[in-house]
């Protein structure tokens, strides 16, 4: 490995907005920033016309240099809410590096994972405090909140791995995550390429 890093701690806080006490990393992402993720294009556009742009997630990070054999870890936090009848998500990604795995850990919220594989294959897992969910190296994934209150969600990937958000864009997730009843359901995307 060309560069040493020290070992180090952070703490996590949730009496502060970032939850990691120490980070490098911050992003916030409004709706404006994820045009083309929602299915309901038609609600998103209502939304910015009208003049809102909610924030709908904001991730802390420790992003190491991208060399094999370093982690990234940090906190996303997704906000309640839904984009007509679809719940706030994160983009969601497929690795880079298409061999590399990662995890994440429900802090605090209720949500669920959508997965898939470029082959079509999907799953979804419900995420509920205190659970690991381990996503294989080949798998796309997205964190939607299904909750009346923020989720919270620590991630750890290899710093190498990168991330292809344009596969998501062009193509969509398999599934929706929407609210039917009072309740989420997981509904087929008609628009799914």
């Amino acid at each position: 490995m060309s560069e040493t890093i020290e070992p180090f701690s952070t703490n996590l806080n949730f009496r502060i907005r970032s939850v990691l006490e120490k980070y490098n990393l911050k992003a916030e992402i409004r709706l404006s920033n994820l045009k083309g993720f929602f299915h309901y294009d038609d609600d998103v556009n209502k939304m910015l016309a009208s003049g809102k742009d909610p924030l709908i997630y904001e991730y802390y990070e420790n992003s190491q240099p991208s060399v094999d054999g370093y982690l990234n870890f940090g906190v996303t936090i997704i906000y309640p809410g839904k984009v007509g009848k679809e719940y706030f998500l994160t983009r969601g990604h497929y690795h880079a590096k298409e061999g590399t795995a990662e995890v994440y850990y429900d802090l605090k919220g209720e949500g669920i994972m959508l997965l898939q594989t470029k082959k079509g294959e999907s799953k979804w897992i419900q995420l509920t405090p205190g659970q690991a969910t381990y996503v294989p190296p080949f798998w796309a994934h997205r964190t939607v909140n299904t909750g009346k209150k923020k989720l919270y969600v620590l991630f750890a990937y290899p710093s190498d791995s990168g991330h292809d958000y344009d596969i998501i864009k062009q193509r969509g997730f398999s599934k929706l995550v929407v609210e039917e009843k009072g309740k989420p359901r997981i509904v087929d995307n008609p628009s799914f390429t």
